[in-house]
């Protein structure tokens, strides 16, 4: 199991690195389903991994000035709110409704990544292209208030759900939102982590192996990522999203049959 960790590691590193985030969609349904882990040790591992992940792959942005410090601040202060609610919410489910609903948002965010060159909102951009968090503070809360709910609720990072956030919404650039997003990636899956610690007993060759995994291929990917066609990749994780909420949603199928 640990072969197949390091495996899904470099995937879910990869995506991290070139997309700001979208690699603890997977992560769950891979922990539950390749490596065979309960779904409260899944969400946990998956949280911590991403978590870590981020932090890593945020460090190369750092030096490029691609980050928006205080929508981060203030979006993942948000999140870091709620996602204790969604993490109490989490445990008055049973697992397959928890699966049903990740598997029905992977559907929303897939359908959300196909869509070609989303209008881009103007809540704090400014003519001379600079951002200008105080005007779009109000969205800004929201934004994280809702995205760290659903981090507690289903394990998540909650990347693929704060990107369009930050581009739509607020209006950031591309490269500014994906910088952005891996802080609050970073904050959310921290205080997911915490409120869902003790539910389950980590696995540590597992983690070891996934977050070695996970952190190398998110600096590798973050340095190529500039060379990259961002929107192919986007829509190549999108049909993957498709095809993992499908399997996610034929096996609730068959364990509410069976």
């Amino acid at each position: 199991m640990i072969a197949a960790a390091i495996g899904l590691g470099l995937v879910i590193g990869v995506l991290v690195g070139l997309l700001g985030g979208g690699g603890s969609i997977l992560a769950v349904p891979a922990l539950v389903y390749v490596v065979g882990q309960p779904l409260p040790q899944a969400v946990a591992t998956s949280l911590l991994v991403v978590g870590i992940t981020a932090v890593v792959a945020v460090l190369p942005r750092l030096r490029a000035g691609q980050i928006a410090w205080r929508i981060a601040v203030v979006f993942g202060a948000a999140g870091a709110a709620t996602a204790f609610a969604g993490a109490a919410v989490n445990r008055l489910l049973p697992g397959d409704v928890v699966l049903a609903l990740f598997a029905a948002l992977m559907i929303a965010a897939g359908v959300r990544m196909l869509q070609d060159k989303p209008t881009t909102g103007a809540a704090c951009a400014t003519d001379h292209g600079t951002v200008n968090w105080r005007r779009c503070l109000p969205r800004t809360l929201a934004g994280g208030l809702v995205v760290g709910f659903l981090t507690g609720l289903l394990g998540v990072g909650g990347g693929f759900l704060i990107i369009p956030v930050l581009v739509i919404v607020l209006g950031l650039s591309m490269t500014t939102a994906i910088g952005t997003s891996l802080v609050i990636v970073a904050v959310n899956s921290a205080a997911g982590f915490a409120a869902h610690a003790g539910e389950a007993p980590i696995d540590l060759p597992v983690t070891l192996g996934f977050t070695a995994a996970a952190v190398t291929a998110a600096l590798l990917a973050g340095r190529l990522g500039a060379d990259l066609d961002t929107g192919r990749l986007k829509r190549w994780f999108a049909w993957l999203v498709f095809a993992v909420a499908v399997l996610v949603l034929g096996h609730v199928v068959v364990s509410l049959v069976g």
